[in-house]
């Protein structure tokens, strides 16, 4: 078998053989085995000091101090921390939050808790360009307004938000400024000062970590403190209990390390990949640029290319890129398969945000490697158009023996998510032949194939008689896919309907 691409570096990266190293060296050693709050004894200190080693290193690349940085499990966990926990601790000074549809699921929800509470908040939508314009947040702001939490990078098209711009425009109306960074931090400068952020999420997998472990600055003038979510031993300045896991802390640490010393080279690397790839890309029609354009532009991380393709299934698309690990914008595995709100709130159709693939390059990332990812969708692309409905008739007449009648029938729509259009040659009353035509998930494309095995040289009758329950028995489609089986029914009756008008004539 040909070896899968890793194209989802967005998702999680692999760790890097240093911090495998630094992991490995604390696990092997017996005294860093001790609990880093035991300062009562020597291992208890030694374990202590690699943790505030590793939370220097941490704090080094966002310019903050070590002890303005509380390790969590992740960044979705900062992100729950910062905004719960700073709404709570400031409900005497206002309960209104400002934050955008197009954050990440762990600040939506974390504001939506928040709103079930009794907090109002303003959700502002992006513009045409995908970015959060700063003037949209100095219009949100409000006497009450403790808190906005926007992202520096979007994970699912990488766009970069002005955070600095909005950092001031949040110091001069009085609110706080929380930033997740989980897709930034390490592929951008980022300098919590500058910027005037006031609470940042971070995440070791993302940047070549471990994963199980992030980090939320706090700042220690402006925040001081938040309320916890966890309760427990005290650890973390009370802000989040729980032993500390030295080894996961460590492997952070040398992972921020490692991207403090090569931030421009990797950004360079991934920016070049990504313009190799969508100049490949960009040249198949009906491919579509999600997020901002341009090639070599700031308003980008450069490790991400989001696209969407016109005229094919997304479920389709992603099983015919199974040579690629990449990442699809529809919960294609969901019983709703619901299609990226992010793409929809920019302006996607449900259709284009179901097709849409997120490729992610990382330091392991060859030019070889986005050349066959290029190759492989192509070909993906133009096998699956040649198999869907086009706008036209896509059956011939021309050539047909005397005495064959054509039938044409289609039901659905691509907006829908599924259309199927058949064709069947009608002789001496039985189907001689039946195609199809489908736009539609695999599940789909399969039931039509086993309907044409069927039906094929079956009475014409049979093409209005056909049961979806068999066709979703016989080849195990999910209960939740059966109104797709209707459609091919609802195309099949229609067929027979054609054959049966008394416009037909036979062809000459």
């Amino acid at each position: 078998m040909t070896a899968t691409i890793y194209l989802d570096y967005a998702a999680s990266t692999p760790v890097a053989r240093e911090v495998v190293a630094a992991i490995t060296r604390v696990l092997g050693e017996p005294v860093l085995a001790a609990n880093p709050a035991a300062g009562t004894h020597a291992p208890g200190r030694q374990a202590a000091a690699v943790v505030e080693r590793a939370r220097a290193s941490v704090a080094a690349l966002i310019n903050a101090d070590p002890d303005e940085v509380i390790f969590t499990s992740g960044a979705t966990e900062a992100d729950n921390l910062a905004i719960i926990g700073t709404a709570r601790f400031r409900k005497s000074r206002g309960r209104h939050l400002v934050t955008a549809l197009t954050e990440h699921k762990a600040v939506l929800e974390s504001c939506r808790h928040l709103a079930g509470e009794g907090w109002r908040v303003t959700w502002l939508r992006p513009g045409t360009d995908g970015l959060i314009a700063p003037a949209a947040v100095a219009a949100a702001l409000e006497p009450d307004t403790v808190l906005v939490s926007l992202m520096h990078a979007n994970n699912e098209t990488g766009d970069v938000t002005d955070v600095a711009a909005i950092g001031a425009i949040c110091r001069q109306g009085g609110a706080l400024l929380h930033v997740d960074a989980a897709q930034s931090a390490g592929r951008l400068p980022i300098d919590v000062r500058a910027m005037q952020i006031d609470l940042l999420s971070l995440s070791a997998h993302k940047l070549y970590g471990p994963k199980g472990i992030g980090a939320l600055f706090i700042d220690r003038e402006r925040v001081r403190r938040v309320e916890p979510l966890l309760f427990g031993g005290g650890q973390e300045r009370g802000m989040r209990p729980g032993t500390l896991p030295t080894h996961q802390i460590v492997g952070m640490g040398e992972a921020f390390r490692i991207a403090a010393t090569r931030i421009g080279e990797d950004r360079l690397h991934v920016m070049r990949l990504r313009d190799r790839l969508w100049s490949r890309l960009q040249a198949i029609p009906g491919v579509l640029l999600n997020g901002h354009a341009g090639q070599g532009t700031s308003q980008t991380t450069g490790h991400i290319l989001n696209v969407s393709v016109a005229g094919v299934e997304g479920e389709s698309l992603h099983a015919a890129l199974e040579e690629l690990a990449v990442a699809s914008g529809s919960a294609c595995t969901s019983l709703t398969d619901e299609p990226s709100y992010v793409l929809r709130v920019l302006g996607r159709s449900p259709a284009l945000a179901r097709s849409s693939v997120r490729f992610s390059f990382g330091r392991p990332t060859t030019d070889r490697e986005v050349d066959r990812a290029a190759d492989v969708f192509n070909r993906a692309v133009t096998e699956l158009r040649e198999r869907a409905p086009g706008s036209g008739p896509p059956f011939t007449q021309d050539g047909e023996p005397a005495g064959t009648l054509l039938a044409r029938g289609e039901a659905g729509s691509e907006e829908a998510g599924t259309r199927v259009v058949f064709a069947a040659r009608v002789r001496e009353g039985r189907v001689a032949s039946l195609e199809a035509r489908v736009f539609g998930c695999p599940h789909t494309r399969a039931a039509c194939d086993r309907a044409v095995q069927l039906l094929t040289g079956a009475a014409v009758a049979e093409l209005g008689r056909l049961e979806p329950r068999l066709l979703g028995a016989d080849l195990g489609i999910p209960p939740e896919k059966a109104g797709r089986l209707l459609v091919i029914q609802d195309a099949l009756r229609n067929c027979l309907a054609d054959w049966d008008n008394a416009q037909l004539k036979p062809a000459p």
